[in-house]
Formats: C-alpha cells, sequence, structure tokens
C-alpha cells in the first residue's frame, strides 16, 4: 500500500473528475488511474463507480472516504510532530489568488508573531484550494464564502472564523469614464464592455448574482474573461471596460487609477472565512489559530 493512493482517492473524491484530480495530483491519467484500482484492490471492493457521469462514489467508496481523510490528518500530524523544529512549527495554508497578494503579508507579520512559526502557501482559486484543504493537503484554508455561493466543505470535520467582509464593486478607470465612451447602464447601440471571471471562478458566479438580482439593467458584452483578479484589474486600468474588484485588490494602491461605477447598483458582499479540521490536534496549528481567531471582522 501506498499512502499517495489515499491522498488520490480523497482528491478524486472531492473534484469528481480523473482528470482535473490527475492534474491536481500532478500525474498522468493513465497513472492516477492505475493507483485508484490499486487502491481497489489493496481495500477489497470497488470504490468508484465508474458508469456514472459525472463521477461519483459507491456506498463502499463513501464509507471509505472517511477513513482515508481521517489516516491523511494522523499521518500528517504524526509526521510534524515527530520531526525537527521546524517540521513541528511548520503549517500549511491554502489561499485565493485575490487574497495572497494582498491582505496575507499583514496577516502573516501579526500571525507569525516573533516568527517561530514557518509556512508554506498553496495558491489557487476558491474551487481547487478549497478541494485542497478538504483532501488534508494544508492545515488552514482563507477564501471567500456567500451564502448563496457557499465554499461547500463538511462543518462537522471543520471550523470556521470570518476574519472580515469585503465589498465587489465594479471598475473602469478614470480615462474612460472622462472620455464619454462609458454610458451606464448601456443601450443596445452602445453596450458596455464587461471584463469578466471565468466561468469556472468562484468570483463569475458572485458577479452573475449581483448583475442579475440589481433593479438596474446592465446592458454589456463579455469582453474578456479571466480567472484572476489581477488580470482584469489591470485590463480596467487599461481602459479596456469595467471589472469587479474586492475591497482587497486596492490594499497596495496599484489600482489607483480606478474608480467605481454603477452608484452601487452592482455591488455584493462576501466575506472572508477561515477554516481549520476540527481533528487536526497540532499545537502549532492550534497555537495560529487562536491568533486568526483573535482578529474579528
Amino acid at each position: 500500500m501506498d499512502t499517495r493512493w489515499f491522498q488520490d482517492f480523497v482528491t478524486l473524491a472531492e473534484v469528481r473528475n480523473f482528470t482535473r484530480a490527475a492534474e491536481m495530483r500532478n500525474v498522468s491519467q493513465a497513472a492516477f488511474s492505475r493507483r485508484i484500482q490499486a487502491l481497489e484492490q489493496w481495500v477489497g471492493a470497488k470504490l468508484i463507480d465508474r458508469a456514472a457521469f459525472p463521477t461519483r462514489l459507491t456506498p463502499a467508496g463513501e464509507r471509505f472516504r472517511t477513513v482515508a481523510t481521517g489516516l491523511l490528518d494522523q499521518i500528517a500530524d504524526a509526521r510534524a510532530e515527530v520531526g525537527d523544529a521546524p517540521s513541528r512549527n511548520h503549517v500549511r495554508i491554502a489561499l485565493t489568488y485575490a487574497l495572497a497578494g494582498t491582505r496575507l503579508p499583514d496577516w502573516w507579520r501579526e500571525w507569525s508573531g516573533d516568527g517561530g512559526i514557518t509556512c508554506s502557501l498553496e495558491v489557487g482559486n476558491v474551487h481547487d484550494t478549497a478541494s485542497a484543504f478538504n483532501a488534508g493537503s494544508a492545515d488552514l484554508l482563507i477564501g471567500f464564502h456567500q451564502a448563496a455561493h457557499p465554499i461547500q466543505l463538511d462543518m462537522a470535520r471543520f471550523e470556521r472564523h470570518e476574519l472580515g467582509v469585503e465589498k465587489v464593486r465594479p471598475y473602469a478607470s478614470r480615462a474612460l469614464m472622462d472620455s464619454g465612451r462609458l454610458v451606464l447602464p448601456g443601450t443596445t447601440a452602445q453596450q458596455v464592455p464587461l471584463l469578466m471571471y471565468a466561468p469556472s471562478g468562484y468570483f463569475a458566479r458572485v458577479v452573475d448574482s449581483a448583475i442579475e438580482q440589481s433593479s438596474q439593467r446592465l446592458v454589456g458584452y463579455r469582453a474578456f474573461e479571466a480567472e484572476m483578479t489581477d488580470v482584469l484589474g489591470d485590463l480596467a486600468l487599461h481602459g479596456m471596460g469595467i471589472a469587479w474588484l474586492p475591497d482587497s485588490s486596492f490594499v497596495s494602491g496599484r489600482l489607483a487609477g480606478l474608480v467605481p461605477v454603477g452608484d452601487g447598483a452592482w455591488d455584493i458582499d462576501v466575506s472572508i472565512v477561515a477554516f481549520r479540521a476540527r481533528a487536526n490536534m497540532r499545537a502549532v496549528v492550534g497555537q495560529l489559530w487562536e491568533r486568526i481567531c483573535a482578529k474579528r471582522p
């Protein structure tokens, strides 16, 4: 038995797609499939219902998922606690792109204390970071969360703390606004160029909700799509259209040339939330969690 098989299985259980799970595990799909088959042979039961689409677990697979997740947590905890001091004092944080280069530096300055805690960061979109955390690849998860579009985690296994609330607003460059070329809310003859999040991104659903739920109809076309907030912010800065950006995008002052538009008609609130596994009893994780929880929204 290879302990990597457990990680493979838990990742597949999260994403329900062999191709995506293989990419996340950094192996070919063929090798990934062989490892899942080897695990099934070791367990002595079929764990994956290969006749279903999308991929789903068999009843045995659902039961084994709980076991596999628990074993991975125990292995990670044991390895960290019996290792040398650097290993014992090391934490792994999964974090979304939009927060890594904006909020994290100030947070870590506050949370790391005297520097006795070290950290490795796993950065990605909301879906991938949540999947990695759920699979045991990280001690903590920090990301955006909204009631209408929640991060799907089993709260019997995890606890959460809200770090704050951010407003996601549409922005355009001052130059574009002053030029008179951008007319809101747009018309059929003069539609608004929209810089939108790729459909696979978390903010895509959030922004779509803000537009759909607004009493002010927005007439626009999707001029550009990207997954990363920074890309859309830079395009807006260059006068390419309007982009929805969270407050954290402006922490560094890099996007100072942008101004909010729409008078709040297409704004929406999102929370920043931290999660940790209740079963993670490592002392350094508990110490860091206490410092995180000391920060009130």
